[in-house]
């Protein structure tokens, strides 16, 4: 994020908090009486409520920007449309899904800025420079399992624990509105619960060294992965992969396959549900009595899990 920063600093944000500063100076020496052709002392580039302020700016803007372009680019591409028929598919669906994000991620923004103004001011792992040895190349790579790896278990446990019944409701239940998802729903939760998912991927930078670089390259993949495991089209029948047909057995059936990248943290928790045919043969997955059949399952488990809510409150 800092070198992120640099640049929009300085190509950027001297001149925009310059001249705000100079308006706001001058509006007042002229309020005052005061001679209008006062010198402007504007915040440095180090200052810490600068730096807040403007990774919130870079974070809130990238993300509506990242959002819209890469869902736009699944739902026209690569989104098997004829799930939108599904019983299950609501009323103006990827509407109520954009709305949810866009609104949702000032949010994320907002309590994401504290680790990134970290990370600028040094208080976290990432370093920066070219490896110059085996040793250090070979570090570099490993760090991209690992990354996966970590932040895999730590999500799971989190998406996991959100599914608790004190939990669900008040904060996940949002994101499993979206029964049949679009790519839109990719970013469409609670602000709280999208952020408490992300936050392995932040607290990775302050446990583990890795490359400045690198550590972007896969935050932006994480982004990517999200909207892909959403986008209703099923490439792979991977086992091991926690893939679209994995997460969208858990937007249907809720009580599963919780994590990100793979199926082993799910296997470990008794969690993991191998998709079937219904989601990996085009005409099975498309038939609408396999459709029904889904959609009343899926009504069971709701009723099921609000029951388990109500027990909770009466404790």
């Amino acid at each position: 994020m800092d070198v992120v920063l640099k640049y929009a600093d300085d190509y950027v944000f001297d001149s925009f908090y310059n001249k705000m500063l100079s308006i706001s100076v001058l509006n007042n020496a002229t309020t005052s009486g005061m001679a209008s052709d006062l010198m402007v002392s504007s915040w440095t580039q180090d200052n810490v409520y600068r730096q807040f302020l403007t990774v919130f700016i870079i974070v809130c803007s990238g993300g509506w920007f990242f959002y819209l372009a890469a869902a736009c680019l699944s739902y026209y591409f690569i989104f098997d449309h004829e799930m939108m028929k599904h019983p299950k598919f609501l009323k103006n669906q990827v509407r109520q899904e954009i709305i949810c994000a866009v609104s949702a991620i000032p949010g994320f923004s907002i309590l994401t800025v504290p680790w990134f103004v970290g990370e600028v001011r040094g208080y976290s792992l990432l370093y920066e420079g070219t490896p110059q040895t085996t040793q250090e190349w070979l570090y570099l790579i490993a760090t991209i399992p690992a990354f996966l790896f970590i932040t895999d278990m730590g999500i799971y446990w989190i998406h996991r624990f959100l599914h608790h019944p004190l939990l669900y409701k008040p904060l996940h239940k949002l994101h499993h509105k979206w029964i049949v998802p679009s790519p839109f729903a990719s970013h469409a939760f609670h602000p709280l619960d999208g952020y408490l998912q992300s936050t392995p991927y932040h607290l990775y930078a302050y446990l583990v060294p890795m490359h400045k670089w690198l550590y972007m390259g896969m935050f932006i993949f994480v982004n990517v992965w999200t909207v892909l495991i959403h986008d209703g089209n099923f490439f792979s029948h991977s086992d091991i992969i926690n893939t679209t047909a994995h997460h969208t057995v858990h937007h249907l059936y809720f009580n599963y396959n919780y994590g990100q990248y793979f199926t082993f943290w799910d296997k470990l928790g008794g969690s993991h549900r191998q998709p079937t045919a219904e989601q990996y043969d085009a005409a099975l997955r498309n038939n609408k009595s396999v459709w029904a059949a889904q959609s009343k399952d899926a009504d069971t488990i709701e009723r099921e899990d609000e029951v388990k809510a109500q027990k909770y409150k009466q404790y």
